[in-house]
């Protein structure tokens, strides 16, 4: 297949198939092309849906419902989630903390960008948004620079009138942290409460009975690649009794010094009483609106992830806590018991409690929505949300169709079908777990498809056999006194292409395993700086061990990340460390080499040095030249957005950024190379997917299908030349043959060109276990549509009559002349017809298309057009019914365009290849076209049998309503018409039978109905009975055809009487 495409590249510059266009601009026009039609297709899957950081539920209709997605965007259910929309994709951040429905107008609702949360994955927004129409619409309001918005209040008595607690961000200090308000909707905010450029605002409270009594808790937090810290001496819960006007740190027994992430929550049951959950110090209740606490218990939960309340709405001494494990407290909080998980996910969030019926609640979990009707005893999980965080992907080469793979944010290791060979598409079911826990790259053997290696966090890895379901663990483990191994979240992890079964994997050292994973060997010394990181500032201080949190839930610092093979140089590795290494060996480990010389990159003080503690995120190692090099660096954990990518073409010698024209906003995390055309690569981003045609010199966007979302990983299916997106809160994204991509440039100089064109893979898509029936919640995702895809490029549309009118000035009179309307009246639609024929140069196929300029994407489902009947349906862009499957062989397809009825080619003979997944040699093609004569036939048969019907009815009326015309003729006109019902059982059947449930005989449209549907999707040999119902069909077009021919008489003698009667009868 690689040859193919290596061909057709070479091909397409000398083809005779295209019209030259030369180009008027010195840019590369593929910058600012239209690539949209490149769409991608969404695989889901929705077997868990990632994290949800919030819900709001409709209070005038709890059957309507919003979710915020920590990184899917948002989702909205106007049914109690049998099907969701996701409302949010075009924004300028996927992120999204908290949701809140306007309690006056509900479609008024306001969401904050940026999670919530302070974990490792997390990802931040871009401030507060608005929606005034239900979420079809949405605006930002301001506070760009939060990163995160931990959390929105709106006054009850003034919709105008919302506060909203700016969490700020989350790797550096500064930005907008603090308490906000606005009187005006959003239009203008003002900070009404601030800590310190280090300590942000998580949360905001309103007392139900008076809006100007505020609660809000103050968090000083930070994190980094080599640490967090969950607190300071500045969180704190500060109080209002004017509606933010003053504020004053309340006191009375709650928690001061170092002080963690507060989650508090107001008691709807009696609001005098206030709960307040206190990382590193625990439990904390109020009966007096905040003037003193108690402390109820050690209970308390991470400030990573959690540290929320939710108080019962009817039970003042009721209080729920949102942990991996949620607690429900009975006692005010003296005691906390987990709620019931039985058939649930952990990773809780976030909770709602119907005050109409408080046994039927909603909680959001990483692993998506729950609800349950019985006070949490049982729970039912919404199956149909394709929301999952996906760290990495990776392919194999399985056949017909590959299978993806990748790992999640708390949902596993996951495998599934790019596509299926069902008509319903990819569902949950066709996904297997290919190891528990959070996953992370995956690798596939790229012989053996049914052999996967899927890690989870910390380099767990195990080897996974698809036909047994066994997983065997491999992760290399450290001999008895040898050092401890540091290994990285999400180790790296790769197969080789130059020996079978060897593979590689790193934590702070590189191993190799010549035997799957069996037994392995450390091919390098520790490859990271080595720093302590107690010695690096948090904060721009240092921190003892007592400190809240710290370095919990982070990777131990000074590990590999980062590992790459040379695809053409056998024992060639390159790594990459956390704290800002490159490493090289040409030797298969034996000795390594420091690469440096990356200019630009940002120094971190250490002690009296200055050193590029920045990630190394990818590494791509050229195909097409030997010393071309791509090395990708993130630096987001340290409040740095912009990309940095440089590339070297000399071995790492030397190196120049080639960022360019990326977003300023926006890390890179994933670099591809074409492995056909080397100037094409593909770049994952924080918000989108990018691509260059000059090697990195220039950049556009690809985004036809794809919402706002981070790209995590990339994987091209060299064989289906495909590209496979992993995505972080919305699954697996696939652009099924992005070849056409390779060739842009020269393509969009033409007048008019089709694409190299991928060979048709020709099948049935089977109907086993239907979907119509399995309601609206029943998740599915599409298969690419079968056939042969074409894509064309028409520099230019047809000229429109309307082009001729003259130029419209208003200091003169222009209005056209009545021919010039007449001709706009009557002009004819512009379409595009195209032939198809076979390498004989016989035509097999005609259809039609809408004119368009720019670039087109469709399929062609490779059947022989049928020459049975006639459709005039969408005149004049009509079309015919097809046949069964053409043969494979060569093929060659022209476009001609109809300008107001006038033809011109545009492209002649483009030639391409059409091949079938199964055996073909037995389908009987003569057959299958005897078929098709016949049911022309019997298509005439019934036209004319139709036409005849009329005329006679037309007959019959005139004899009965002139005056003086001739009755007799009339009965005899009677006795016509029976004779037409008669043969009517011929061709249509018995309705007189039918009607009483009787059996009847199968008409003439029954048979050749029947025999045309079996044999044309039938990959065989005619049956003995499809032989009959041809015989049969032949048959019983004879004698209609004796008997239409008699009564065609009789009604022409019939006219012939009925003119001379004066009867106003016109055939």
């Amino acid at each position: 297949m690689q040859k193919f495409w290596t061909l057709l590249l070479a091909l397409t510059i000398t083809s005779s198939g295209y019209s030259q266009r030369k180009s008027k601009e010195d840019t590369p026009s593929w910058t600012n092309a239209n690539t949209s039609v490149f769409k991608f297709r969404d695989i889901g899957p929705a077997t868990t849906s990632g994290r949800i950081a919030d819900l709001a539920v409709n209070p005038n209709n709890t059957a309507e419902m919003y979710l915020a997605l920590a990184s899917g965007g948002v989702w909205k259910t106007s049914n109690n989630g049998t099907s969701w929309k996701a409302v949010f994709d075009n924004e300028s951040s996927y992120s999204t903390g908290c949701v809140e429905i306007d309690p006056n107008n509900s479609n008024t609702i306001w969401v904050g960008s940026g999670e919530n949360n302070n974990q490792r994955s997390v990802a931040y927004g871009d401030g507060v948004y608005v929606s005034r129409d239900g979420g079809k619409s949405w605006t930002n309001t301001g506070l760009k620079e939060s990163e995160h918005i931990g959390m929105i209040a709106i006054n009850p008595t003034n919709s105008n009138h919302v506060y909203v607690a700016a969490y700020g961000p989350l790797w550096k200090k500064g930005g907008e942290r603090g308490i906000y308000e606005t009187t005006d909707g959003g239009k203008n905010w003002t900070r009404i409460l601030e800590v310190s450029e280090h300590t942000g605002f998580n949360e905001i409270h309103m007392d139900p009975r008076n809006p100007n009594i505020l609660y809000a808790s103050a968090h000083q937090r930070r994190r980094h690649v080599y640490t967090h810290l969950s607190g300071g001496p500045e969180s704190a819960l500060y109080k209002s009794m004017d509606g933010g006007l003053h504020w004053s740190k309340v006191g009375g027994g709650f928690p001061s010094g170092d002080v963690g992430r507060i989650g508090m929550d107001i008691s709807p049951a009696n609001p005098d009483i206030l709960y307040a959950t206190v990382e590193g110090h625990g439990m904390y209740k109020s009966t007096d609106r905040g003037e003193s606490w108690s402390k109820q218990s050690g209970h308390e939960t991470s400030g990573n992830y959690y540290v929320e309340l939710i108080a019962h709405p009817t039970k003042e001494s009721t209080v729920y806590s949102m942990d991996t494990y949620a607690h429900v407290s009975n006692d005010g909080g003296k005691n906390f018991n987990r709620i019931p998980k039985r058939f649930k996910h952990v990773d809780n969030h976030c909770l709602w409690i119907d005050p109409s019926n408080t046994k039927h609640m909603l909680i959001g979990t990483d692993g998506g929505l729950y609800e349950t009707w019985d006070e949490m005893s049982s729970w039912n999980w919404r199956a149909n949300l394709p929301t999952i965080q996906f760290y990495r992907v990776a392919v194999d080469n399985d056949w017909p169709f590959y299978n993806v793979y990748g790992g999640t944010q708390d949902n596993n290791s996951l495998g599934g079908p790019s596509q299926s060979i069902n008509r319903r598409g990819i569902i949950n079911s066709d996904w297997i777990v290919t190891n528990g826990g959070d996953g992370f790259e995956s690798a596939t053997d790229p012989e053996d498809p049914n052999i996967v290696y899927a890690q989870a966090q910390y380099g767990w890895l195990v080897r996974f056999n698809k036909q047994t379901g066994e997983k065997t663990p491999i992760q290399p483990q450290p001999r008895y006194k040898e050092a401890a191994y540091r290994w990285n979240w999400d180790a790296p992890l790769l197969t080789s292409k130059h020996a079978r079964k060897t593979i590689y994997f790193a934590a702070n050292k590189v191993f190799k395993s010549e035997d799957r994973g069996g037994s392995w060997s450390v091919i390098s010394e520790d490859l990271s700086r080595q720093l302590d990181r107690n010695t690096l500032p948090i904060m721009e201080r240092y921190w003892g061990p007592e400190a809240i949190a710290l370095h919990k839930s982070t990777s131990i610092y000074g590990n590999i990340v980062t590992l790459r093979e040379h695809p053409d140089n056998s024992g060639e590795l390159w790594a990459g460390t956390d704290d800002g290494l490159v490493w090289k060996t040409s030797d298969e480990g034996k000795t390594w080499s420091s690469i440096k010389n990356f200019t630009e990159l940002p120094k971190t003080k250490v002690g009296s040095l200055s050193l590029p503690l920045v990630y190394v995120q990818d590494i791509v190692l050229s195909s097409h030249q030997k010393d071309l090099v791509y090395v990708v660096f993130n630096n987001h954990k340290n409040g740095d957005f912009k990309p940095y990518v440089y590339k070297s073409t000399n071995g790492g010698k030397n190196w120049e950024s080639v960022v360019s024209d990326l977003p300023n906003r926006g890390t890179v995390y994933s670099l591809v190379e074409d492995p056909i055309n080397p100037d094409l690569l593909f770049a994952g981003t924080e918000f989108g997917l990018f691509f260059t045609l000059n090697g990195g010199e220039n950049w556009a966007q690809l985004k036809g299908g794809l919402p706002t979302i981070a790209i995590k990983d990339i994987a091209i299916q060299e064989r289906e030349n495909d590209l496979v997106l992993a995505t972080f809160g919305r699954g697996f994204y696939v652009l099924d043959n992005y070849s056409p991509l390779r060739e842009l440039n020269y393509v969009l100089e033409q007048e008019a060109a089709f694409f190299s064109t991928k060979p048709g893979l020709l099948f049935q898509r089977a109907n086993i276990g239907g979907m119509d029936y399995k309601g609206g919640q029943h998740y599915r995702s599409k298969n690419p549509p079968m056939g042969v895809t074409f894509q064309l490029h028409l520099a230019e549309g047809a000229t429109r009559v309307k082009d001729a009118r003259p130029e419209a000035n208003n200091e003169l009179p222009h209005y056209p002349t009545m021919d010039q309307l007449r001709a706009e009246d009557w002009e004819e639609t512009p379409y595009l017809l195209y032939t198809i024929k076979d390498d004989q140069g016989t035509e097999v196929a005609r259809f039609t298309r809408s004119d368009f300029k720019g670039i087109e994407r469709f399929t062609w489902n490779a059947k022989y057009s049928s020459k049975a009947s006639i459709s005039s349906n969408g005149e004049p862009k009509t079309n015919p019914s097809t046949t069964t499957f053409v043969k494979p062989g060569t093929y060659h397809i022209s476009v001609i365009r109809s300008t107001n009825g006038e033809l011109k080619e545009l492209i002649g003979d483009h030639e391409f290849e059409v091949n079938h997944l199964y055996n073909y040699e037995e389908i009987d093609y003569d057959f299958n076209e005897k078929i098709d004569e016949v049911y022309a036939k019997a298509n005439r048969i019934e036209n004319e049998f139709n036409e005849l019907k009329d005329e006679l009815n037309k007959l019959r009326a005139g004899f009965r309503n002139t005056a003086g015309a001739s009755t007799t003729d009339l009965a005899m006109a009677r006795g016509i018409d029976i004779k037409l019902k008669e043969l009517s059982l011929l061709l249509n059947g018995d309705p007189s039978r039918t009607k009483r449930e009787m059996e009847t005989v199968p008409s003439l449209g029954d048979v050749v109905g029947i025999l045309a549907w079996g044999a044309w999707n039938h990959r065989g040999a005619p049956t003995g009975s499809m032989k009959n119902m041809l015989e049969d069909a032949q048959a019983m077009i004879k004698d209609a055809a004796m008997v239409l021919e008699s009564i065609e008489e009789q009604i022409d003698e019939l006219e012939e009487k009925a003119q001379s009667q004066g009867v106003p009868y016109w055939d």
